[in-house]
């Protein structure tokens, strides 16, 4: 799988670096020592940031800005990785999906990026495109139903909408069925350092998913390599 930049993207975002990793997996319920992991991950989010700090970590902060910069309003429609820790500083508790889902969550817990997570078997072509939503844009978000797109940055593959910063589309979404994983870490501004983020992703699919078959790649809205 590849990924193209779009101009609009690179002009809002010019600092965005996309991460993609694929890998054959072997999907389970959500073990318990991974349930662990997130729960201490989360008890360090709360004991770190107050509710009005979430949005000041750099990471989210500055997939907030992209969101601005192509016109759409942060507060109405949260990146995921902001949703996600204001749910734990808030102390409504998190949901436990399968390991492939709630391990992303915890490299986008733990990194401050929001994280697509895809089935790269239900991804139409071999290519997709990162673009701005368009009005009227259709978009089944993830357990929320449609989802106003418009202005939002939004992963398409050859047939529509597949992935935001605030949500995933259901059709390529991950299930226990889930044999082969695109992941996209989505670096707005560099929080955790892009290296350890790959390395603690690859640690826990490797742990928790059987990961093999991986390749990694990086792509930046600047085009320096």
């Amino acid at each position: 799988m590849n990924i193209t930049i779009e101009d609009i993207v690179r002009e809002a975002a010019p600092e965005l670096k996309v991460v993609t990793i694929e890998a054959d997996v072997t999907n389970a319920a959500t073990s318990p020592e991974l349930r662990d992991e997130l729960l201490r991950l989360g008890e360090n989010i709360k004991a770190t940031y107050r509710l009005d700090e979430i949005n000041k970590r750099p990471g989210i902060a500055a997939t907030r800005k992209a969101y601005k910069a192509l016109g759409k309003e942060p507060n109405r429609y949260r990146p995921s990785s902001e949703a996600l820790c204001r749910r734990i500083v808030k102390d409504m508790g998190l949901y436990f999906i399968n390991n492939l889902v709630d391990l992303i969550n915890v490299v986008s817990i733990a990194s401050g990026y929001s994280i697509g997570g895809f089935d790269a078997d239900k991804i139409e072509g071999d290519t997709l495109s990162l673009g701005a939503g368009r009005e009227g844009e259709p978009f089944e978000a993830i357990g929320r139903g449609i989802l106003n797109i418009a202005h939002m940055p939004v992963y398409r593959d050859a047939i529509g909408g597949i992935g935001t910063p605030t949500s995933d589309n259901e059709r390529t979404k991950i299930d226990l069925d889930t044999r082969r994983l695109l992941m996209c870490i989505n670096i707005y501004g560099e929080e955790m350092l892009a290296d350890d983020t790959i390395e603690l992703a690859l640690r826990l699919l490797s742990q928790y998913c059987d990961a093999r078959n991986i390749i990694v790649k990086s792509y930046w809205a600047s085009g320096v390599f």
